[in-house]
């Protein structure tokens, strides 16, 4: 499904992402585990069409993404929930599914979309005429969650899912994306809480210093304490 091959970002002088290399299959979730400032957020950044690597290749569903504009990914099936949410505050939560939407031609696709994510998360369906940005930080970033799922993405891939959240509100989000697991969609998740990554993801990346220093199944990550210990 996403092929990215030894990828190459800089940032004027820093080198930010070094020879990268993931791959990610059709119905898999898998997880980019690293500190803050390993070089999670540019990876997404370039896969989303937002940041030119200077060397190496992303494809996509079988298609180079090199030169694709950003819409083109989207209505391609590639769907980014960025880290920070990337809502619009003062709108409401349908507003911003019904934005999550456009790609979409079918206007009965989006509706049955927004419906599918109120029954996702009830707790939206109570708010939807409430302005995102008065939302607490867990359900704004189920809203960010839904509104990633409304053009029905082959792959979805979540820039920090967690960041800011309480314990409890990480439990919930790591329920979410084993829900989405059960459905079949293909997902990548970009974090630094190893412990709520591995527990949803097949296989994980171990990302230090803007390079792979590990990948491995995630059952096989969760029973090595000494490597687990150093991620947390």
């Amino acid at each position: 499904m996403l092929e990215v091959e030894k990828l190459v970002i800089r940032y004027g002088p820093f080198l930010a992402v070094d020879d990268v290399s993931i791959e990610i299959g059709a119905g898999e979730i898998v997880g980019v585990v690293g500190p803050n400032g390993a070089g999670k957020s540019s990876i997404v950044k370039a896969i989303g069409g937002l940041v030119g690597p200077v060397s190496g290749s992303i494809v996509f569903d079988g298609r180079p993404l090199a030169g694709v504009p950003v819409h083109r990914r989207v209505t391609a099936g590639l769907s980014i929930v960025p880290e920070g949410r990337g809502l619009f505050p003062r709108m409401s939560v349908e507003e911003n599914l019904t934005m999550g939407g456009d790609p979409l031609e079918d206007a009965g696709r989006r509706k049955a979309n927004i419906d599918r994510s109120f029954s996702m998360f009830p707790i939206l369906a109570e708010r939807r005429w409430q302005a995102a940005g008065t939302l607490s930080g867990g359900q704004q970033q189920m809203l960010a969650i839904a509104v990633g799922l409304m053009p029905d993405p082959k792959l979805l891939v979540l820039d920090e899912p967690s960041l800011g959240l309480a314990p409890i509100v990480i439990g919930e989000i790591g329920r979410i994306l084993r829900g989405l697991k059960g459905s079949g969609l293909t997902v990548a998740v970009f974090e630094q809480n190893a412990k709520l990554t591995c527990s949803v993801a097949d296989r994980i990346y171990i990302l230090a210093s803007g390079a792979v220093q590990h990948h491995d199944a995630a059952s096989e990550i969760l029973a090595n304490a000494e490597l687990l210990d150093h991620l947390m």
